[in-house]
């Protein structure tokens, strides 16, 4: 894998070429194949273990003829149905499980009134081409391949210098058998059906890839929470959310208990850490073990030396982690990337988090120091920009041009059009490093450490007043996207300050005209805020950055639109992101077009979004929350519940809501709401969070 991949800008492989692609996904692994089930040779599509493609092909024929589609179902992520015909009598149904390798059952049945002589036969092939190379459009063999059949089953194998990787594909219904797949000879009397098996295992280095669940894995769906309420969409959607979440999730075997979740198939199926730490974020009302994993696994991979090739740096948190050729998912057993500017500050907003929810107290307190070392790089980076800003430039032309989450080579843009010049200081880093400092106040006070919180209270206003000051363009009513390298504003009207509401750093006096400007015409599809306003030059419905809708950003404004009160604002981007799900089978995508609703009846797909996608699948999860208004503050001894529901939700009721070692239920019905299972440690609060209650009260107690 080359360092180059890192910040890829050409067309990613577009999976859906023979119709809309079906993922299943489990762990790192996942498989693409068509609706009907086949993996077709000469497009995206195959069996992925380990960032690495051991199966390129699995194309079942009939009498040499395609099957020909009639439907398909993905019964858990993990597995999938996928029904068709090969004539007006014979229909062909394929059960697939997808588990460290594959196994697949085949079953024809004749459904005429006369006998059926019939040929079978699967193509299989593997490249073992690494996942960068198929996602860019650049597979190209090299090294050593061999097909062999021995002991009745198929043997595909590949070496490049040291590192052997083989998949096997044992068959079942005595088959003939070549290097290149197998045929069968199938009699089928009238209302007959025909069975066989094709299990694929995989081995690299001669050790085959365990098939054992971790333990972690089955605790998962036992202890999502419940919910109930007279919206299905919104049933539907936080319980998909939950199955793709469950299914994301990876599990290092040297800390088998410990999640953490992958960003999303098919191109991200490893640890980010943006992505793993919003996931989580948003999941706690389902699962803080999640958010947990999270740190704990960002933490043991927490920056140590500068290095320019990977953009390491001593106290930085990593942006993404890909596996190399080990005989498991084996964390840091491949290349790691940090060229992020927003993993650090959420890691530590993220540990304030989980302090605000009473989860794993001993455990949050072993990273504290963890924090410390983040917090030195913030405030090394800030120290380096003349106003004092957090600000990103690459170090080396392989890595990412832009280091927040619009991370695409054009993502931040001024309202001429231009691509702004780094170094940039984005405006949601500096909500995120505000909140930062925040939360390091917050674990000060709680160890009696007064001068250490007033220092992280003061160095907390002092940036909220110099952003309100700097970024605010007051005769367009909103903040500037960031400030450019000569600490001009990148003056583009964008969503990211949705993301500013969210922390908190928003002056109260702007919260009202920045939330009717992320809600205008020009910014609000009708199917979600868009990523960059339609009345920018730059702005393109079918881009990455500069105009789609993602699922992640609508759920953090929305967040960020409740903590300031705009909840009718709130409730609109909701009620459009589960109307997307519900187009979707209740999934929502990484992310789709910002062409306008009153334009285009349905949502308009990207055509390389992602599904599953962590961060997208977790919004549902956020929506969750802020229509409770479900704030903890366990340390305070506060649970602050205010449900507001919107026109179109009468009835809620969430069972099972982890908090401070309880499992509590939240009713809702009409007005009137209550808590059961409050532990005795809380005192419900009926009152919503006040947006900046936690900067103004803990100053008075300074």
């Amino acid at each position: 894998m080359d360092q180059g991949a890192w910040t890829f800008e050409g067309e990613v492989a577009r999976t859906g070429r023979y119709g809309a692609p079906i993922t299943l996904v489990d762990a790192a692994d996942f498989c693409l194949s068509t609706t009907n089930g086949d993996i077709r040779r000469g497009t995206p599509h195959g069996l992925f273990l380990l960032d690495s493609r051991f199966l390129c092909q699995l194309e079942l024929r009939v009498d040499g003829r395609v099957v020909e589609g009639l439907g398909s179902s993905v019964d858990e992520p993990s597995a999938a149905t996928y029904f068709g015909r090969f004539d007006t009598a014979l229909v062909v149904l394929r059960r697939r499980q997808l588990h460290r390798g594959l196994v697949e059952e085949i079953v024809v049945r004749n459904y005429g009134l006369i006998e059926r002589q019939l040929t079978v036969s699967l193509a299989v092939d593997a490249d073992f081409a690494h996942l960068f190379e198929v996602k860019e459009n650049r597979v190209r063999r090299r090294g050593w391949y061999g097909q062999d059949v021995h002991d009745g089953s198929i043997h595909l194998g590949h070496r490049v210098g040291d590192h052997v990787r083989e998949a096997r594909i044992s068959l079942t219904g005595d088959p003939s058998i070549t290097g290149e797949g197998a045929t069968w000879r199938v009699t089928l009397a009238p209302g007959e059906s025909w069975t066989a098996t094709v299990c694929v295992t995989a081995a690299i280095n001669g050790t085959p890839l365990s098939t054992d669940p971790l333990p972690g894995r089955a605790r998962w769906h036992g202890l999502i929470p419940q919910v109930r309420s007279d919206d299905d969409s919104l049933e539907r959607a936080v319980l998909q959310a939950a199955k793709d979440l469950g299914s994301l999730r990876i599990f290092d075997p040297e800390f088998p208990d410990r999640a953490v979740v992958a960003a999303g198939a098919p191109w991200f199926m490893s640890p980010f850490g943006r992505d793993s730490l919003l996931s989580a974020w948003m999941a706690l009302i389902i699962d803080p073990a999640l958010a947990l994993g999270v740190l704990e696994t960002l933490a043991r991979f927490q920056g140590q030396r500068v290095e320019r090739e990977t953009e390491e740096e001593p106290g930085r948190i990593l942006h993404e982690m890909r596996f190399d050729d080990a005989t498991s998912n084996r964390f840091g057993s491949g290349r790691i990337y940090y060229g992020s500017v927003d993993a650090t500050p959420l890691f530590v907003m993220l540990l304030g988090e989980l302090r605000s929810w009473g989860i794993a107290d001993e455990a949050v307190g072993r990273l504290v120091g963890h924090a410390d070392r983040a917090l030195d790089w913030l405030v090394q980076r800030a120290a380096s920009n003349s106003k004092g800003y957090v600000t990103y430039q690459r170090c080396t032309p392989a890595g990412l041009a832009n280091q927040g989450w619009k991370d695409s080579w054009d993502g931040i843009r001024y309202a001429h059009g231009g691509v702004a010049d780094a170094p940039i200081a984005l405006c949601e880093v500096q909500g995120y490093t505000y909140a930062a400092y925040l939360a390091r106040a917050h674990f000060a006070l709680d160890a009696g450490d007064r001068p250490t919180a007033r220092r992280w209270y003061d160095r907390a206003a002092s940036l909220r007043d110099a952003f309100n000051r700097d970024f605010w363009l007051e005769d367009r009513g909103y903040f500037a996207v960031g400030l450019d390298a000569a600490g001009r504003p990148i003056d583009s009207l964008a969503s990211n300050q949705g993301h500013c509401l969210w922390t908190g750093i928003v002056d109260e006096d702007k919260a009202g005209r920045v939330a009717d400007a992320l809600l205008s015409p020009a910014m609000f599809s009708g199917w979600g805020v868009r990523t960059l306003a339609a009345t920018e030059p730059a702005y393109n419905p079918v881009s990455y950055h500069c105009g789609s809708v993602w699922p992640h950003d609508n759920a953090l404004i929305a967040a960020g639109l409740v903590r300031y009160g705009y909840t009718g604002h709130a409730h609109r981007i909701m009620r459009a992101m589960l109307d997307v799900a519900d187009s979707n089978r209740g999934r929502l995508p990484e992310l789709f077009s910002g062409i306008d609703r009153a334009e285009l009846g349905v949502p308009a797909a990207y055509p390389t979004s992602c599904e599953p996608q962590a961060w997208s699948a977790a919004a549902p999860l956020m929506f969750l929350r802020l229509l409770l208004r479900f704030d903890p503050s366990v340390p305070d001894g506060l649970l602050h519940v205010d449900p507001q529901l919107p026109e179109w939700i009468t009835e809620l009721r969430l069972d099972g809501v982890p908090l401070a070692g309880s499992r509590l239920a939240v009713e809702v019905d009409g007005e009137v709401f209550h808590v059961d299972g409050l532990p005795r440690t809380l005192t419900l609060d009926r009152r919503a969070r006040e947006p900046l209650t936690g900067l103004r009260d803990a100053l008075g107690r300074v």
